[in-house]
């Protein structure tokens, strides 16, 4: 291989990034941009007017309240094998790394790069996994939740249902049928690539398995986490000028959050929004003030986020400060 194959490979990881984030910058734009020309500016504009700075700082603390405990959650399914502080640290890291980074792996993938010298990568990649899942189950279940509220049992729970049968299934299937079946491929197809590390991550989901009350706690966890994030958020939309039912919030709001997963969007940046919207027109709820209200989320997700930043910055200075003094003191 040549100096030149050698840079190319180097660098097309990078590339790939790029390209992947640009893409979903200009999913981004574009979806907003059809949603501010269809839509009456000047709703959207005095749904933003109604909200007043106090709430916005309310409901920014309480979601990073609530994400300090959903790193609990984290950090408790990886067996507590570091400090609190430390899986704190990296959740907010990985919460800032969103901002940037495409897709929601990315966050979870510095989350991880944070703390991996402190556990194994097996048991860091199972438990991380397990994390997100069980998150996407409890918006699942939350969304089923408001359809039971609805009055009148208006809307059709067959998706819902669907959605959280496939995430039991998928959570299932880790857990009980893959270290059971990885070994067997491995015996089968002994040269298969990275065949250790996945006899070690089945061996790690087989651990999770024999804990069913931890994933269920977790998941427990995971449930309240979002119940408040969506009544965070109807405070928000209520302050905007939308009239609806809470049951509909509850049965869109998580739904539209497992949608915007979907890689055509830089963190869900519109396509949430258009979702949203979408989904509360049959509840009665005005398209302009609903977004003006979503949009008006992004905004806290982006604070929390750069407040993430920053929270991560001054943990690396204290350690790098901690760290120099120690070696004067060695000296």
């Amino acid at each position: 291989m040549t100096q030149k194959d050698d840079i190319s490979a180097v660098h097309a990881p990078s590339m790939r990034i790029t390209k992947g984030w640009i893409l979903r910058v200009l999913g981004s734009v574009i979806i907003l941009g059809a949603l501010l020309w269809f839509l009456p500016t000047d709703q959207v504009l005095e749904g933003f007017s109604k909200i007043s700075p106090t709430l916005f700082v309310t409901v920014l603390l309480l979601f990073i309240l609530g994400h300090a405990v959903a790193a609990g959650k984290w950090w408790f399914l990886l067996e507590r094998g570091f400090s609190y502080f430390t899986a704190l640290v990296a959740h907010f890291a990985g919460l800032a790394a969103n901002l940037c980074l495409p897709g929601v792996a990315g966050g979870d993938v510095v989350r991880a790069g944070l703390v991996s010298k402190y556990t194994t990568l097996s048991k860091l990649t199972a438990g991380s996994l397990s994390d997100r899942l069980i998150d996407m189950l409890a918006l699942a279940m939350v969304s089923a939740s408001g359809l039971v509220m609805i009055q009148g049992g208006e809307g059709d729970s067959t998706l819902v249902l669907k959605v959280i049968a496939l995430f039991v299934l998928v959570l299932a299937g880790m857990f009980y049928v893959a270290p059971v079946l990885v070994p067997k491929i491995v015996e089968a197809i002994p040269k298969l690539p990275m065949s250790g590390f996945a006899l070690k991550l089945a061996n790690e989901f087989k651990e999770l398995g024999r804990r069913p009350l931890s994933v269920i706690f977790a998941l427990l966890i995971s449930i309240a986490i979002q119940v408040g994030f969506v009544s965070l958020f109807i405070l928000l939309a209520t302050s905007a000028g939308v009239d609806a039912e809470t049951g509909a919030w509850f049965f869109a709001w998580p739904l539209a959050k497992i949608l915007a997963v979907l890689p055509i969007s830089l963190g869900g940046i519109g396509l949430r929004e258009a979702t949203l919207a979408g989904l509360m027109l049959p509840f009665g709820a005005e398209a302009a003030p609903v977004v003006a209200a979503s949009l008006i989320w992004q905004a806290v997700l982006i604070v929390a986020g750069l407040l993430g930043a920053l929270f991560w910055a001054i943990s690396i200075s204290k350690t790098k400060t901690h760290s120099n003094l120690s070696k004067r003191k060695e000296a």
